[in-house]
């Protein structure tokens, strides 16, 4: 393989990667809905979506909130998501990883914002 094949390749599979690493919805357990309360830890206000890392009792959730555009047109700012804040969620237990889970809506502030 020349060299310059084996650069293409490479650049293609970078490209491709992001897109792969966005599971879909598809991973998510849309029959089990749950509902937890913690404290944030660390925040992310970033495409593809916004996270959060939730301190439940035993154990941190990543719980993966809706893209940055969404939760501000829904009235969630990224200054709601601030560490130490207390926070329900309420979503979905990912399929592949017990400690993530898909939050539909969101309670932090006094405020609860529909997410979906």
């Amino acid at each position: 393989m020349t060299k310059s094949i084996a650069l293409a390749l490479l650049a293609v599979f970078l490209i491709a990667a992001p897109a792969a690493a966005h599971h879909g919805w598809s991973s998510y357990d849309s029959n089990n809905a749950i509902t937890l309360t913690g404290t944030i830890t660390e925040a992310s206000y970033t495409y593809p979506h916004g996270t959060i890392m939730l301190e439940t009792p035993g154990k941190i959730w990543l719980a993966v909130l809706a893209p940055p555009s969404r939760m501000s047109a829904r009235g969630l700012p990224s200054s709601d998501l601030t560490v130490g804040a207390k926070a329900t969620v309420e979503g979905y237990p990912s399929r592949q990883d017990p400690n993530e889970m898909r939050v539909e809506r969101i309670t932090v502030h006094g405020r609860t914002i529909e997410l979906r």
